[in-house]
């Protein structure tokens, strides 16, 4: 079911709500997607559960009459569901780097999850900051989640999870484009209904606009599997002539086939034949050089650039072996007698290794690529910013990247 809000000032809302929730559990019995799609109970709910798999949120009528800049910023983060809500929210209002984005692609955002406070993420985000948002779902979830979120207290009310974009400009033109799961999404603990879904729309800024997309690329994927669901976007695409377009997201380019635990064992094996060092110092750190290549590839052949859009070589994910939430959250996947050699490839690294899986890439954009002043802002090169905590704790398991640009 689909809320439209109209108010007085201009400023049109829609909102996602649904009756699901005492279905969840009888839901949860199937074991695969085909066995689910077969059942008596999902077939009486089809309507209704395709209603809110293809639905969305949005805000838009703000940002009419700010005034032109030197320079805009894009900043793109997966923030982990939201689960660190009110840290994240202070960053973005304080940090004198994210203060000053004008977009934000945030993948991973609850609505209605008990991981997250049964928040409504990308609403809250945009309310608080004063801007437009666009939210899709991907997912309606089962469970509460995977790895430490299962143990987090309360039950989902409407269990949705997906990708949303907020702007602080108008928008318009708003497209999801669904991508073909990696897999079955009804196997294993955590057990959800839907697919991934990239979602684009125009930003209209004062002295032009701007085609936005955000993306969140499978992780239980094989690289050629991502590379697909990226053709799909590409191909997807609604694109006005003339207008620059700026892509970005989690690509989760970990280097890995990790369609199954088996085939992400046999990879880990291999690269511990090419050097645990080597590996850590030129492959987890720059993927497009050649576990996904294939990928990059892609994005050049259809006028893309990422090269002159990313700080290339620097890492969004960290891994530590003393991470109890990272080790938790693996342990779902892997079997246990895995992190003793996990333990002993990183053992003289620190037990530590960062892989870049956030990126940009670019079209027709006139990309910072020196910075310059601009009042109290500057304008800079694309970068990550790292080390984002609060008492020690990262406000998320990726760091987000930032990308200046001019009109």
């Amino acid at each position: 079911m689909v809320v439209k809000i109209d108010s007085p000032s201009g400023i049109e809302e829609k909102l996602i709500k649904h009756n699901l929730k005492v279905h969840f559990k009888e839901l949860a019995q199937n074991s695969s997607t085909p066995e689910l799609y077969t059942s008596s109970l999902y077939q009486q709910l089809k309507t209704d559960i395709e209603a809110v798999l293809r639905g969305c949120e949005y805000r838009k009528g703000l940002g009419y009459d700010l005034p032109e800049k030197p320079f805009y910023r894009a900043v793109a983060w997966n923030v982990e569901r939201g689960i660190c809500f009110e840290a994240i929210l202070e960053e973005l209002k304080t940090n004198a780097i994210l203060s000053r984005a004008d977009i934000l692609l945030l993948t991973e955002t609850d609505l209605g999850m008990a991981r997250s406070n049964n928040r409504n993420v990308a609403r809250e985000l945009a309310h608080e900051l004063g801007m437009n948002y666009y939210f899709v779902p991907a997912y309606i979830n089962l469970c509460k989640g995977s790895g430490i979120e299962s143990d987090f207290e309360g039950e989902n009310d409407l269990s949705l999870h997906g990708n949303a974009i907020l702007s602080r400009y108008p928008i318009r033109d708003l497209q999801p484009i669904p991508l073909r799961n990696a897999k079955d999404k009804m196997k294993g603990k955590e057990k959800r209904i839907g697919n991934q879904q990239a979602l684009a729309l125009t930003v209209d800024f004062p002295q032009g606009s701007v085609r936005a997309v955000c993306i969140h690329l499978d992780a239980l994927s094989a690289q050629v599997q991502r590379q697909r669901q990226m053709e799909v976007i590409l191909k997807e695409l609604k694109v006005e002539k003339g207008i620059p377009v700026i892509l970005g997201g989690d690509l989760n380019t970990s280097t890995y086939n990790s369609r199954h635990a088996f085939y992400a064992i046999c990879g880990f094996w291999y690269r511990v034949f090419m050097g645990a060092g080597n590996v850590i110092a030129n492959h987890y750190p720059y993927p497009e050089r050649y576990f996904e290549s294939g990928l990059f590839n892609l994005i050049k052949s259809y006028g893309f650039d990422y090269e002159r859009s990313n700080q290339l070589g620097a890492g969004t994910v960290h891994y530590s072996t003393s991470d109890f939430k990272k080790y938790k959250n693996l342990s779902d996947w892997v079997p246990q007698w895995c992190f003793a050699f996990i333990e002993w490839a990183l053992r003289s690294h620190g037990g530590k290794c960062s892989l870049k899986l956030d990126w940009f890439a670019t079209k027709e954009v006139n990309v910072v690529t020196r910075p310059f002043q601009d009042g109290e802002h500057t304008a800079t090169q694309p970068f990550v910013i790292g080390g984002l905590n609060e008492d020690g704790k990262e406000l998320s398991d990726h760091d987000p990247i930032v990308l200046d640009f001019t009109l």
